[in-house]
């Protein structure tokens, strides 16, 4: 990595860290102080006040010049990370990430996409934040980046992997039932394997079938495969088995089958599991053959 680069580490941490040290020490000296004329002042050692000082001008300078120059430097240092959070480096890397409810997909230029970030380590990387839906939050604590993926709003946040490694990305606003499993990572590895990564073709890497599908387009955030309960049903033991659903406000038992996968995938709203929100999205992108690779794998799925 360049040693010149001034990454948003870089820029955010010492911000803090002056934020916190001047703040530490004026709660220990204040705290201090005070202990310390509760002490001397008490009531019983001088019944009567015995200053006769109006005003001290020092006093007064000081402590109006002093908090000036501390929250001048605050807001020097804040703006000038603030620039650097904003001022993309020109070699980035490009990464379009898209947040729905309740996924992350990420595409680079070379149009392959991936349910997971996955950059070189040393290498500026610009994500440039896209919402299918609601708003969302893109937040990776390790880079010390966050921001709002708005809809319709064209925003990026940019970040440098500084060693091998994978770090948690959350959605920092909450966006519906699912907000909670609206996590991926951000995985850096040394610039030679992502390289290697980003050429392979995506047909040979998603040789997993129905369940990469699955991963892919973000479904097991809210479908799981192990029978626990999540925003939507579990896929475990589901395909064959009779389920009642709510049709158009009516209720009745239908038996799971090809055509009723194709109808909640593509038409999520016309046939809702009992006792489940409608809040599933449509997938309109993917494509027949897709959906006989999930439905074969849910098949197997006992």
């Amino acid at each position: 990595m360049d040693p010149n680069l001034y990454t948003t580490t870089r820029a955010v941490d010492p911000v803090f860290i002056w934020i916190f040290g001047v703040s530490l020490v004026l709660l220990l000296g204040i705290t201090a102080t005070m202990v310390g004329f509760v002490i001397r002042y008490r009531r019983s050692r001088a019944p009567e006040p015995t200053s006769q000082v109006a005003s001290n001008i020092w006093l007064e300078i000081i402590w109006t010049a002093l908090p000036t120059i501390i929250v001048m430097a605050m807001f020097y240092y804040g703006w000038a990370g603030y620039l650097t959070l904003r001022n993309v480096p020109k070699d980035a890397l490009e990464v379009t990430a898209t947040a729905r409810m309740w996924s992350w997909s990420f595409t680079y230029a070379n149009g392959k996409t991936s349910p997971k970030l996955y950059v070189p380590v040393g290498k500026p990387v610009l994500v440039h934040l896209v919402s299918q839906d609601v708003l969302h939050g893109f937040y990776v604590p390790a880079f010390r980046v966050k921001h709002d993926v708005v809809p319709g709003m064209k925003n990026h946040v940019w970040f440098v992997a500084d060693k091998p490694g994978s770090s948690d990305l959350f959605c920092s606003v909450y966006c519906g039932l699912g907000h909670s499993g609206m996590v991926s990572t951000v995985d850096a590895v040394p610039e030679a394997q992502f390289q290697s990564w980003l050429a392979k073709p995506e047909k040979e890497e998603n040789q997993g079938g129905g369940r990469a599908l699955l991963e892919k387009n973000g479904c097991l955030g809210c479908h799981s495969l192990d029978g626990s309960r999540k925003v939507g049903p579990s896929f475990k033991g589901i395909w064959g088995r009779n389920v009642t659903v709510m049709t158009g406000g009516a209720e009745r038992t239908i038996t799971v089958d090809e055509e009723y996968v194709k109808r909640s995938i593509r038409e999520p709203g016309a046939d809702v599991v009992k006792g489940y929100p409608p809040v599933m999205p449509p997938y309109s992108a993917l494509s027949d053959k897709d959906i006989e690779e999930i439905m074969d794998f849910l098949k197997d799925l006992k």
